[in-house]
């Protein structure tokens, strides 16, 4: 493990900094109760990480009311009760062939099961969508458009402000999948006109795995999906209307939140625009260190404007599978292969006939010499003859 070059971020940001490990410990020891049920003082200190962390995620996110930021497992968590509470029979939604399969198979559903029509907007050869055609692809009774900000195969940035201002002018929500952008990408959700905004914990917000959520701005309608103990009025039958109960239920992941909280204080530290420019740069390397080199396609925009440092390649005569083994086993190279949970992509890129791409991403911790190692990796790869 000593030895491993990461390069699989995008998946999930490995390793994480020493101050979410060390956080997370020190908290489950002294604060491992459940939060808001009791009275007692480790109940209540526990309590306020949880606010303090929906209150730093809601101004990272320029919103308003800490209420409105809500926790669940994952971004796919949260798209789920997201979609399903505002999906209603005879909607039309509006979305992109750049989405992750946590947008395209709850719409598939919603679709299959004859409650929604569902457009997708393709992109174009440098991996953009262009706004006017969500325009063009408006509906009198179209409810929402959801798109990716950031393509997790590509790595291509939308322009979600452009996206938002179409969307207030018709009057259908905006709902954004932040996955592979949060933590290092600014974002507004009031500049970009975002009605909601999902996130995961366990990418570039630098916390770890299951824990997730959404920021709902006010008047959004999600409907109440699921049912349980919220600590509060529990001789209520029916579910709490109001946020955060809303979209909780039962016991949150405390520790998940202690390790979300400890990550985002890491991440404004360190600065969101270093974060991205240092890693950008990286991106940067690795393209032009791989472009040149023969059998080697590359899928990415030319340009680091707009872009995140995520890369999919192919190498001509291999499968992307048996590529990714080769720089598993030979090399130490940790990569991801495959249709990266997001198949419309590689339909737009023609990748789906060929089994997907290799996918190498780049994170805090990776290094120049990390870098230059997967390029010359690559390199004798493609120098096999097959």
């Amino acid at each position: 493990m000593s030895n491993l070059i990461y390069l699989d971020n995008s998946a999930t940001t490995f390793p994480k900094p020493d101050a979410v490990y060390d956080f997370m410990i020190d908290f489950y020891r002294k604060h491992g109760v459940n939060p808001g049920r009791s009275g007692f003082d480790a109940a209540i200190e526990t309590e306020e990480i949880v606010h303090n962390t929906r209150k730093m995620l809601t101004e990272l996110f320029n919103g308003d009311n800490p209420n409105r930021l809500t926790f669940s497992y994952n971004a796919s968590d949260s798209l789920n009760m997201i979609l399903q509470g505002l999906a209603e029979p005879g909607d039309h939604v509006i979305t992109t062939m750049l989405e992750h399969n946590s947008v395209l198979r709850p719409l598939h559903h919603l679709e299959v099961d004859k409650i929604i029509e569902v457009t997708h907007i393709p992109f174009d050869t440098h991996g953009y969508v262009d706004p006017w055609d969500f325009k063009k692809a408006l509906r009198k009774n179209t409810k929402m458009v959801v798109v990716n900000h950031c393509s997790n195969v590509i790595g291509t940035v939308q322009p979600l402000a452009e996206i938002g201002k179409i969307c207030k002018e018709a009057g259908v929500y905006f709902v954004v999948d932040s996955s592979q952008s949060a933590g290092v990408i600014p974002i507004d959700i009031k500049k970009m006109g975002i009605d909601v905004l999902v996130f995961t914990g366990h990418k570039c917000l630098m916390g770890p795995t299951g824990i997730g959520g959404s920021y709902v701005m006010d008047g959004v309608p999600v409907r109440i999906t699921r049912f349980g103990g919220t600590g509060v009025r529990s001789a209520q039958k029916t579910h709490l209307e109001e946020y955060p109960y809303r979209l909780e239920c039962g016991t949150l992941n405390i520790l998940g939140v202690a390790g979300l909280h400890a990550g985002v204080k890491w991440v404004l530290e360190q600065g969101i625009e270093n974060l991205h420019q240092k890693e950008i740069m990286l991106w940067n390397r690795l393209r032009t260190g791989i472009q040149n080199i023969e059998k080697v396609i590359t899928y990415c925009a030319e340009s680091t404007e707009n872009q995140n440092p995520v890369l999919s390649l192919n190498i001509k005569g291999f499968e992307s599978g048996d590529v990714g083994t080769l720089l598993d086993v030979d090399y130490d190279i940790a990569c991801r292969t495959g249709l990266q949970c997001a198949p419309l992509v590689h339909v737009g890129l023609g990748t789906d006939k060929i089994h997907g791409t290799v996918r190498l991403s780049a994170g805090p911790f990776t290094t120049e010499e990390n870098i230059d190692t997967a390029i010359q990796a690559i390199r004798e790869i493609a120098s096999i003859r097959r």
